[in-house]
């Protein structure tokens, strides 16, 4: 019985979406840090996050919303996604950050602010996963910045005022690096993201496992973004390696146990829709499989 069958709503973005096999992808977690990198370099934005939110201690918490929002947003209802974006709206309506070049006050929910954050998330989301070789042709990858209008109009923006493919995406980021700068709240994300608190008995591991993580996000970055931290990445051809290399282990794992993983998003998505709304299975040969 499918989806329709069943009376089920597929949500906003729909098993039809490029956007519902993409986000199931192991790689987006890595895209995610990818994307707190980028985020980061935008003064204003990464103030607002700053001045409203104890970074250090709550990192790993606004990631995980983060990815709840993405999860739900994604794989939801329509009702559970419109309620995700009125939360969030919600909030960023009510917080207010000081410019750290004027000390002028200003709202996080900025149009200007907001279209950052989201053009960082969809442009590190896509690139991750089509560099490590999620495979997506030029018309799908295009079509995936398209659907993300409707991502943007949750969160406040007017769909409209949103890049809506690649080629206005990078233009996007081209009118956008003399705004850049890689200040005292960049620098501690920067900080947080190779050495995150732990327990002590954990360091071992932080250095072994997490700080590779950390770093290959780092690689994955613009060279323009490497400069203005001012830390070298490796070699671009070196960096692809490593995202292939990484993306071709997660995906071995099998889907069962990565979509048990809290929040099972897609897990509940497929309950409700049927098996044919699994997302679609990586295959070696560079096919997407039903």
């Amino acid at each position: 019985m499918d989806a329709e069958q069943r009376g089920a709503d597929p949500g906003l973005f729909t098993p039809a979406s490029v956007t519902w096999q993409m986000h199931a992808d192991p790689m987006m977690w890595i895209a995610g840090i990818r994307a707190l990198y980028l985020q980061a370099l935008h003064p204003r934005a990464v103030r607002g996050v700053m001045e409203n939110a104890d970074f250090r201690r709550d990192a790993w918490g606004r990631l995980m919303r983060t990815a709840d929002f993405v999860g739900t947003t994604t794989y939801g209802t329509t009702k559970a996604a419109e309620r995700a974006g009125a939360r969030v709206r919600k909030i960023h309506g009510m917080l207010r950050a000081t410019d750290p070049a004027t000390g002028e006050p200003y709202g996080v929910g900025e149009p200007d602010l907001l279209l950052w954050v989201h053009c960082a998330e969809i442009d590190s989301y896509l690139h991750v996963l089509r560099r490590s070789g999620f495979p997506l042709t030029d018309a799908q990858a295009d079509r995936y910045v398209a659907e993300h209008r409707t991502s943007a109009r949750l969160v406040g923006l007017d769909p409209d005022t949103v890049p809506a493919d690649r080629a206005q995406l990078a233009a996007y980021f081209r009118g956008m690096l003399p705004e850049l700068a890689a200040g005292a709240d960049a620098r501690a994300v920067d900080d947080f993201l190779l050495r995150p608190p732990t327990h002590p008995l954990l360091v071992p591991a932080r250095a072994l496992l997490w700080r590779r993580v950390a770093r290959l996000a780092y690689g994955a970055l613009p060279p323009y973004a490497h400069a203005l931290y001012g830390r070298p990445a490796p070699p671009p051809a070196r960096v692809t390696r490593r995202l292939r290399a990484t993306g071709t282990a997660l995906r071995r794992v099998p889907e069962g146990l990565r979509w048990q993983l809290p929040p099972r998003h897609v897990l509940r998505a497929v309950a409700r829709l049927g098996p044919g709304a699994r997302p679609a299975r990586y295959e070696a040969g560079g096919q997407l499989a039903p």
